[in-house]
């Protein structure tokens, strides 16, 4: 039988009761490890603060396991979760069903709704023969006859709505949904996975996926990366887009030349559809603050580290997890992680630093002026801080602990001291090895640094290490989306006026309004501006980002210092400054 995914996904169009009471936010399919557990299936969330959540919880439990009775799912499990707005419910299903699970839990929520607000449902009967009718569209036995082959082999499994892969990159072989072969004729000698990378956080995360992916290519790896940029092998870019979620991360992982990857992964992808693979060699949590908080039950930001901690749940078993060991979140989560863990911290005296050495565990330090990893032995690698490019000698502290990361990273990867050295001591900060993150360029005399920092925890660290520089007058860039709420632009407005400019020009941008009117965002700013200090005369207002640039451009003078946040049209503000430093 042939199946047929767009007939599939719009078949059922489940009554869902509509009341203020119970609020139905979102229902997907989810692939793998997520926000509650490494299964795949489906997850639906609900908001209410009308119905005790627990009772909620209870009545929504009966009815879906009345459901799935009466489908004969007697293997699949339930896991819900409360949060102070509402409860998340998800079931397990196997990979070929992940639509008809949505279906399923869509059923299940118009039984437990009508129940609690005591209104008249479909007939049970009629619900169960539609949810047996798409089931039987969708089911795809060969491909879970695939999937047991090789998970008893310890090959990865990747599936999407088009594709079935086995493995990884090199070692990886691709089958469309409906020409999936029979396990005999698979050539199960030439496929295996690949070392695989998973890295998360709030800040940090793209610059750690491009300094870990440069180490590999200084070993001579065919090295690959997802990111919000692109999906990116070798000298290749595969796609431009934000890719950091599972969908850039199947593309690179298909591709047959790949040897290692290094996977950005965002809240986003976590919450929509879970991480995409589970023979991952190591995964890292670079740091957890508040960013893009309520959406899909994450409130606050506790709720952010357990979503971002799903990544651990993609380890194999020889996987190792590389934490922040000074970030208290990254902390509290990583200690009630079963994996085997590598700390690293810019302070000699962290207490998990120090019980790692005496327990011969993996971790790494600053001392002085230098990198130490530990290898559970004795100190098998040093790196002086000064040789490390994007450090800035040592100022940008943040820099410092990324590169901690990627080298913690790297030896989880099996990549040797030397290629760490060479790849740590030729990146730099520069628009062609890492966009966008605190980028420098001289202009006439002038310092100007151009960054994507976008939200608090970000801009604070970039200003906190400006503001020790020297210079004679400062210029501040400053724009947000329109889809923040005002605290959270006053917020990241004050971060960036720790910087202490003389100068502030703010702007629209126009692919970020997200509902704000023009000039909405940058009036916020002003008035915070306004507040600390700032003259009203040197506040200046511009409808984009190169034209505030070039206002700031045309300033510049010999000693200046410059931040240009820019979170749009950031390739047209390289040329301007290219321009200029010629």
């Amino acid at each position: 039988m042939t199946i047929n995914i767009e007939e599939i996904e719009d078949y059922l169009d489940i009554r869902i009761p509509t009341s203020d009471k119970l609020v139905l936010d979102s229902s997907r399919r989810v692939t793998g490890p997520g926000l509650l557990w490494e299964k795949p299936g489906a997850i639906l969330d609900v908001f209410t603060d009308h119905f005790d959540k627990q009772q909620v919880v209870d009545v929504w439990c009966e009815e879906i396991q009345f459901v799935l009775d009466a489908i004969g799912w007697t293997e699949s499990e339930i896991k819900t979760r409360i949060f102070d707005t509402g409860v998340n419910l998800a079931i397990s299903a196997s990979i070929d069903l992940l639509y008809s699970a949505v279906f399923v839990v869509e059923t299940s929520w118009q039984l437990a709704a009508c129940k609690l607000l005591d209104e008249k449902p479909d007939t049970f009967e009629a619900l169960i023969d539609d949810l047996k009718k798409v089931i039987s569209m969708e089911q795809n036995p060969p491909v879970l006859t695939l999937q047991r082959q090789a998970e008893s082999r310890g090959i990865d499994v990747l599936w999407d709505d088009d594709y079935v892969s086995l493995g990884h990159g090199t070692g990886s072989a691709k089958w469309g949904i409906n020409e999936i072969p029979a396990p005999e004729e698979v050539d199960w000698e030439v496929l295996h996975n690949v070392p695989v990378a998973l890295i998360t956080g709030t800040n940090g995360k793209s610059t750690s996926v491009r300094l870990s992916t440069a180490i590999a290519e200084a070993a001579g790896k065919v090295a690959g990366s997802t990111s919000t940029d692109f999906v990116k092998l070798g000298n290749d870019i595969l796609d431009y887009g934000d890719y950091s979620g599972p969908g850039g991360a199947r593309m690179l992982l298909r591709d047959k030349r790949l040897e290692m990857a290094f996977l950005e992964v965002a809240r986003g992808g976590i919450l929509r559809r879970g991480l995409p693979l589970r023979q991952a060699s190591g995964a890292m949590v670079t740091n957890i603050a508040a960013d893009h908080l309520g959406e899909y039950g994450i409130n606050t930001v506790e709720h952010l580290a357990d979503a971002k901690f799903a990544v651990a749940r993609t380890l194999s078993k020889d996987g190792v997890l590389i934490l922040n060991a000074d970030d208290k979140l990254v902390v509290t989560n990583g200690l009630r992680s079963p994996n085997t863990i590598c700390w690293f911290s810019l302070d000699l005296d962290n207490e998990l630093v120090t019980k790692a050495k005496q327990l011969g565990n993996l971790c790494c330090w600053l001392e002085g002026d230098e990198l130490h990893y530990f290898d559970g032995v004795y100190v098998s690698l040093t790196v002086p801080v000064a040789d490390i490019p994007i450090t800035m000698g040592g100022a940008a502290r943040f820099n410092v602990q990324n590169a901690m990361g990627a080298l913690c990273l790297a030896k989880a990867m099996g990549i040797g001291n030397d290629a760490i050295v060479r790849g740590l001591t030729t990146f730099n900060s520069t628009p062609d090895d890492n966009p966008g993150r605190c980028n420098e360029f001289m202009v006439r005399g002038a310092r100007v640094f151009v960054d994507f920092a976008h939200n608090p925890h970000s801009i604070n660290a970039i200003a906190d290490m400006l503001d020790n520089l020297p210079s004679r007058k400062k210029y501040l860039l400053i724009g947000q989306a329109g889809d923040r709420s005002d605290q959270d632009i006053r917020d990241l407005t004050n971060g960036a006026l720790q910087f202490n400019p003389d100068v502030v020009v703010t702007m629209d941008m126009e692919d970020y309004l997200r509902g704000r009117d023009w000039g909405e965002a940058a009036g916020i700013i002003k008035k915070e501006c306004l507040k600390h200090g700032v003259k009203e005369g040197n506040i200046h207002h511009f409808k984009s980002p190169p034209e505030g640039a070039q206002y700031i451009i045309d300033q510049l003078e010999e000693g200046d210092l410059a931040l240009l946040l820019a979170l749009a049209e950031r390739d047209k503000v390289f040329e301007m400054l290219e321009e200029a430093s010629s």
